[in-house]
């Protein structure tokens, strides 16, 4: 017999797979491609990057908050206590890197679509939008592995 909250479960284990999964596979493609210094290639993936982050991504990322708020409720486990605080912390953390990253790939997306066009090289505003886009990643990813973390251990933490 298949329990609700189960299902629930599910679904939130799920969407934290997605975003940890997707995140990593956007980044690997993302300096695949940059590493190349094609124009061409890295406007095609980044294209496909921008569609993936929003299909996948944002989807998850919407229903994560969702579904761990189902579960805590359920499973009688109080939101601003202990470990559920600190991840729901990670979690903001995490979009406020997340969120100018999305607007940043599609910039780098829309740069080096003119470089191919024209032919020229990859523009300064590339390099700077890489870098700043490198350099959101890192934290993001190591705050989602640490809230993974805490999702599974759920260590007594008190403040």
């Amino acid at each position: 017999m298949i329990v609700w909250i189960d299902v629930v479960l599910l679904l939130h284990i799920l969407g934290a797979c997605v975003l940890i999964g997707t995140g990593a596979g956007i980044a690997f493609f993302m300096v695949m491609a940059h590493c190349t210094k094609d124009a061409a290639t890295i406007a095609h993936t980044a294209g496909i990057v921008v569609i993936a982050d929003m299909l996948f991504t944002a989807t998850a990322a919407v229903a994560q908050p969702i579904t761990g708020f189902i579960l805590a409720r359920n499973l009688g486990w109080p939101l601003w206590d202990g470990w559920i605080a600190l991840s729901l912390a990670l979690y903001v953390f995490i979009g406020l890197f997340w969120l100018p990253v999305v607007s940043i790939q599609a910039k780098m997306r829309d740069e080096a679509r003119m470089s191919a066009q024209s032919g020229t090289a990859l523009t300064p505003r590339y390099m700077r939008l890489y870098r700043i886009w490198f350099a959101c990643g890192i934290p993001a990813f190591l705050a989602i592995v640490a809230l993974l973390w805490l999702m599974i251990v759920k260590p007594v933490i008190t403040f």
